[in-house]
């Protein structure tokens, strides 16, 4: 396996000597236009940075690389709530007026802006384009597409842009090519969020109706890629475009390698590892251990052809498992969904699907310094930001909460005994085998998953057997790719599989995934249906820090709220990752500390025969 090693900048060695590196508060002196901008302290690279730490500015382009995926697509409009659009188009074929350096946990340094300028409190931001950054089709990109994107998008795009338009107190143009965004509320993250919006062109969509649908409209961008031959279900390929405008900005040197990025579709998961091996696919990620150990002995690897790497990160778990949907009255109750979590018997499925050998995710931010302690009480800040909301917490929140640990037998007989005491609080019983109220209603539940999901139905089906030794039978509904995206955007499920990403920077996504403001909305993310005051103080806290300690303090106790909410019946993380790929495809040898990040591959890789 190719060897890695981390990026040394700034000497960090462990996520916690990442996260302590914040200093200052995060409303500095007002300091003039910059090349970049972090959410605490200073940005680390220079203002005459060569090309980020962790890409290679020397390498080769050309080659392609392709993707086998799993599902469907039949929109190419990336940004709107309606259709099914591959997820890589809204950030492959928009650039922004920034660009994320995943060697920091939250920095930003200039892309289609040459600078960047905030307020002394951030109560503004202002950002000046490159005069060279144009679209695809030669035409330049201006002050008027940027205004009109970010209008279009808060107003009409996908609900993931529309909280931070909601700040917005005024828009205007300021010179030339100069934009600045005055905000209505104290949050310091927003002038980095208002750095990340992708911006399209106008002249595009006059005329057009940008809220439907489709495959009629190829959308224009200024990134390095266009798109390319595509059929809808089948494949879609994206183009470099030859004359892209930014090849020679620091931040893109060593990025968009690939002459050509190629995703073919598949309707299974198991047919898209077979893809691989078959040699239609060139790289795959694989997530179970014990097929990485076992199954990668195929003729393609056991000559050469395919090698294994290995990517390590110091980034949160986040949460992977089964999520409840607290708006149907079977899981409102905390007592219901703790008891659940007492039936899922986490080590003999971890035994049995993965020889033991993965580690149980044991709250959101798990894995990092903004988690918290399993078990342990609230003290110091943290105590003293949940006080407040004291009366309302659910127990665990304030004394400590842990998941439960089986014996690893299958009968599971503590956990089941416990699970039954929960339920009978709850007002439930076993009678003649079943479980029901005082009125004879039997408790059931449906579980929606995606038939494509191979893993997760295996580990539903042991689920399922134990839930059994409680009286309960739940209906598992297998769909399409399509009809469970349907389906989990309108909430129309019970209980379903569930994966949320965290990184060590959260901000204002966090609304958008456990807001209460965006509960009852379609489309957002905040599946569980979680409305809680404490959670979005907690939030709140977390966006107005201006010191790390209350930032750190406020996600530690966000994480309390959501884990001992009973939420998600979590199952296991890795801390690194494992991506089988053709020998032809490279990347380098610093990796930044997210590792393998979203978009990592293909943006900094690269093919060298």
């Amino acid at each position: 396996m190719k060897p890695v090693f981390f990026s040394h900048l700034r000497g960090w060695a462990s996520a916690a000597t990442l996260i302590l590196t914040f200093s200052g508060a995060v409303g500095s002196a007002h300091a003039g236009p910059s090349h970049g901008i972090a959410m605490y302290g200073e940005p680390a690279l220079p203002a005459d940075f060569v090309s980020l730490p962790y890409a290679n500015a020397d390498a080769p382009k050309g080659g392609r690389i392709t993707f086998a995926e799993s599902g469907s697509y039949d929109s190419l409009h990336g940004v709107i709530r309606k259709g099914r659009s591959p997820w890589q188009l809204r950030f492959m074929l928009f650039e922004s007026l920034m660009g994320r350096s995943y060697d920091e946990p939250f920095t930003l340094y200039g892309l289609l802006a040459e600078s960047i300028e905030t307020g002394p409190n951030r109560e503004w931001v202002e950002f000046t384009l490159r005069p060279e950054a144009e679209f695809s089709d030669g035409s330049p990109v201006t002050i008027d597409d940027v205004m009109w994107s970010y209008e279009t998008l808060g107003t009409l795009g996908h609900p993931r842009y529309r909280g931070a338009w909601g700040k917005m107190e005024k828009m205007e143009q300021t010179g030339p090519r100069s934009v600045r965004f005055t905000f209505n509320t104290e949050d310091f993250e927003l002038p980095l969020i208002m750095g990340l919006r992708p911006v399209m062109q106008r002249a595009q969509w006059e005329g057009l109706d940008f809220e439907a649908s489709g495959i009629d409209v190829i959308p224009v961008g200024s990134s390095p890629y266009m798109i390319g031959d595509f059929e809808t279900g089948r494949y879609l390929t994206l183009t470099r475009n030859p004359d892209y405008w930014g090849k020679d900005v620091p931040f893109m040197r060593g990025q968009a390698n690939f002459d050509e990025i190629r995703f073919d579709y598949y309707g299974d998961g198991d047919i898209v590892f077979e893809a691989f091996k078959a040699g239609e696919a060139s790289t795959f990620r694989e997530g179970n251990s014990v097929k990485w150990a076992e199954q990668y002995n195929f003729p393609r690897a056991a000559s050469g052809d395919v090698v294994k790497s290995i990517i390590p990160h110091q980034r949160p778990t986040g949460i992977t498992g089964f999520v409840m949907n607290t708006r149907r009255a079977v899981f409102a109750d905390w007592r219901v969904r703790e008891a659940m979590t007492q039936a899922f018997n986490f080590e003999f499925i971890n035994q049995t699907l993965n020889g033991g050998e993965q580690k149980r995710i044991l709250s959101f931010f798990h894995n990092s310094v903004l988690g918290m302690e399993p078990g342990a009480p609230a003290t110091g800040r943290v105590a003293e930001m949940l006080a407040p909301y004291a009366a309302d917490l659910l127990p665990g929140v304030m004394e400590g909460y842990a998941l439960p640990v089986s014996d690893g037998s299958e009968r599971n007989r503590t956990g089941i005994a416990r699970a039954l005491e929960l339920m009978q609080q709850a007002g439930w019983s076993v009678e003649d085998g079943v479980m029901q109220n005082a009125d004879g209603t039997p408790f059931t539940f449906e579980i929606v998953l995606s038939q494509n999901a191979t893993e997760t139905r295996q580990i539903v089906d042991i689920y399922n057997a134990a839930l059994g030794r409680l009286g309960i039978a739940p209906t598992i509904s297998l769909v399409d790719s399509a009809q469970y995206t349907l389906l989990t955007k309108a909430f129309d499920f019970d209980m379903a599989y569930y994966r949320r990403g965290l990184s060590l920077s959260p901000g204002n996504e966090q609304r958008l995934y456990w807001g209460a403001e965006l509960a009852d909305e379609e489309g957002s993310r905040n599946w569980m249906g979680v409305k809680s005051e404490a959670i979005d103080a907690m939030i709140t806290n977390l966006l107005t820090a201006e010191s790390q300690d209350d930032f750190r303090a406020a996600t530690k106790a966000l994480d309390r709220l959501l884990t001992a909410g009973r939420y998600v019946i979590p199952i296991w993380y890795s801390d690194i990752s494992r991506l089988a790929h053709v020998k032809e495809l490279h990347f380098p040898e610093r990796l930044p500390m997210y590792g393998d990040w979203l978009g990592f591959q293909p943006n900094v890789w690269w093919y060298e025969e």
